[in-house]
């Protein structure tokens, strides 16, 4: 592995408005695709050439990334990717509930033009699961999942809410990417998504933040059981 330089896809983050930005979302998707695994150790400018990248911009990205708990700097041993426990991800967890279930209060309560506004895209988003789990692909039943939850939060039109959403639903990938084939097909979640799509709709901000909360806590419950059944101590 260490033998090649160009071994990352970095194209995504090539669309990004800046060198920082792109650099920022190829070592974020490096880390959560599991390409720099947890505990791993490089220099930034090894990490520059393995994604093609110059070492300035990830300089500025790793300092943010560590802002963010995903990375660590340490004196004669460079860049350390941080390890999560499975403790670690129940509090991240813990707050992704928290503020999904505020994000579907503020859009409940939107004007509906608004509301209707956001339930399409979700609609769209869910129907895509559909489509993805009917053709048994997991991976991206995943990335459509992300996208919706990504969706509710940005909804809501909070800012600093949408910000501590995304640092945590990104920690939270890399328990999702190794529990994939472990847990039982997500039809589940097909329904559970509908329950809070129809809740905005009805302006329900009770049962929308209720719905949203419900169905994380089920999948927080589920991929910490898994973590420690098979004894999955470093993410």
């Amino acid at each position: 592995m260490t033998s090649k330089r160009l071994l990352y896809d970095s194209s995504v983050a090539a669309r990004q408005p800046t060198l920082v930005g792109a650099a920022y979302s190829a070592i974020k998707d490096a880390i959560r695709d599991g390409f720099f695994p947890p505990g791993f150790q490089g220099s930034e400018l090894e990490i520059a050439q393995r994604l093609g990248m110059s070492r300035t911009p990830v300089h500025q990205a790793i300092i943010q990334l560590q802002a963010e708990g995903m990375v660590e700097l340490r004196a004669k041993r460079g860049v350390v990717i941080v390890a999560l426990s499975p403790d670690d991800m129940r509090e991240v967890y813990d707050v992704i509930i928290a503020v999904e279930g505020m994000a579907a209060q503020l859009i409940a309560v939107m004007p509906p033009s608004t509301r209707e506004r956001v339930c399409a895209s979700l609609d769209l988003l869910n129907r895509q699961l559909g489509a993805a789990l009917a053709k048994d692909d997991l991976l991206a039943w995943a990335d459509h999942d992300g996208r919706f939850h990504a969706a509710l939060v940005a909804g809501a039109g909070n800012g600093r809410l949408e910000r501590i959403a995304t640092i945590n639903i990104d920690q939270s990938y890399r328990a999702r990417r190794v529990t994939l084939g472990l847990r039982p097909k997500p039809f589940h979640s097909l329904g559970e998504h509908q329950a809070i799509i129809d809740a905005l709709r009805a302006g329900d901000a009770r049962r929308a933040s209720d719905a949203a909360q419900a169905h994380k806590v089920k999948a927080r419950d589920l991929i910490i059981e898994l973590l420690v059944r098979h004894n999955m101590r470093h993410l």
